[in-house]
């Protein structure tokens, strides 16, 4: 519950950040200066950038605390008991040990969704967050009826 809150917390930071910082590109925009029309038309790209990159981020956890979901309801969720480090972090020797089993999963069912959430959390546990979320995302394009591109 502490992530959700910070995630929410970071987004609507980010989402004022970039009001205001669009109330700035107008302001330039509207001087008619050419220097500053062009400095306010480059400022306007970010916000725009930044909206869009924060409205995919908050999709994604969305959509990936909902497969999370419906994958403990259903039971589905890895089961092991991994030892803690102080930080809250999963000890990586007993995360990378665990590995292997998901990674075979996805090899042996590579269209079901299920395996590949499970392997974003031993990524996740491993310490791996590229590699992660890549999962996931392959998880929530499966779920949706979609197909992997390679």
């Amino acid at each position: 519950m502490r992530r959700r809150g910070g995630a929410l917390l970071m987004a609507l930071l980010l989402a004022l950040y970039l009001v205001v910082l669009g109330q700035r590109a107008v302001l330039f925009i509207l001087t008619g200066i050419p220097v500053a029309v062009a400095l306010g038309i480059a400022l306007l790209v970010l916000p725009l950038l930044g909206a869009w990159a924060l409205v995919r981020e908050v999709l994604f956890g969305i959509r990936a605390e909902a497969l999370g979901g419906r994958l403990g309801a259903e039971g589905g969720l890895p089961e092991e008991e991994l030892p803690l480090r102080p930080s809250g972090r999963f000890e990586r020797p007993a995360a990378d040990a665990a590995f292997p089993r998901y990674k075979a999963e996805v090899e042996a069912a590579p269209t079901d969704w299920r395996a590949w959430y499970r392997l974003g959390l031993a990524y996740d546990a491993s310490g791996d967050r590229r590699r992660a979320r890549q999962a996931v995302r392959n998880a929530i394009q499966l779920s949706r009826g979609g197909t992997l591109e390679d």
